[in-house]
């Protein structure tokens, strides 16, 4: 069993400048994610698609490969995350390197644990189904607080609920991705054309404070914040 492991970190980031090599909680935000990586025994290969010279730097410095910089058109805002991965995967077995599964993380969510890595691939393997994404229950509920307009400008929930609710408690439960895990089989990403929501795919459940995705300055400060208290967490049960 061969399992490639996928980092993905485009240069041209606007809400947080050039976040992926930014300094937080001690290293660069990149390196929390390939260190997690290289932390599985299970992983064959772990490699960063960049088309960032910085970023590529960063990452051979703490122990990833860089094959390659992704191509002008996989790094704007419009390319596709699979068109990314698909990019990778094919380039690899070009050089006659294939891989039965395709592990990627979000450089983004460093909060992950690497037992969460680990769960979620063997929740994996333990199925049939084609591809697993990680997810958070849900901060909003389109069962109860989440609406939209109609043609005419009038409100309504998003879902209708089969009776109704009076607290969020009791409204159907439901879950956001956070960006975080995402698992393929590669024969199944390779498909043309490949959705990530098909109807065979699984997820796995992380809490909370484990799926902050760093989209802003606040996201930013927020994960520092936790990952300190983390790190202070693990000194004081060394001492």
């Amino acid at each position: 069993m061969k399992v490639l492991c996928t980092i993905c970190a485009r240069a041209g980031s606007k809400g947080v400048p050039s976040k992926n090599v930014r300094s937080i909680a001690g290293k660069p935000l990149i390196v929390h994610t390939i260190e997690q990586a290289l932390a599985c025994s299970f992983i064959t290969k772990t490699i960063v698609s960049t088309d960032g010279e910085a970023i590529a730097k960063v990452a051979r410095e703490a122990g990833a490969e860089v094959p390659f910089l992704r191509p002008k058109e996989l790094a704007t805002d419009d390319a596709s995350k699979e068109a990314v991965l698909k990019h990778a995967v094919r380039f690899l077995q070009e050089r006659g390197e294939k891989y039965d599964f395709v592990i990627d993380l979000d450089p983004t969510s460093p909060l992950r644990w690497v037992s969460d890595i680990e769960a979620a691939f063997h929740q994996f393997l333990e199925s049939d189904a084609n591809n697993l994404y990680s997810v958070t229950p849900a901060r909003r509920n389109p069962y109860f607080n989440m609406i939209e307009l109609d043609e005419r400008g009038r409100s309504r929930l998003c879902k209708t609920p089969p009776k109704d609710i009076a607290n969020r408690q009791n409204a159907p439960c439901v879950f956001e991705m956070n960006a975080s895990i995402y698992i393929y089989r590669t024969e199944f990403l390779l498909k043309e054309p490949m959705t990530l929501h098909s109807d065979n795919t699984i997820v796995y459940i992380m809490p909370t404070e484990r799926s902050v995705d760093i989209d802003t300055p606040l996201d930013f400060k927020i994960v520092e914040l936790l990952l300190l208290e983390r790190q202070n967490i693990a000194y004081r049960e060394q001492r």
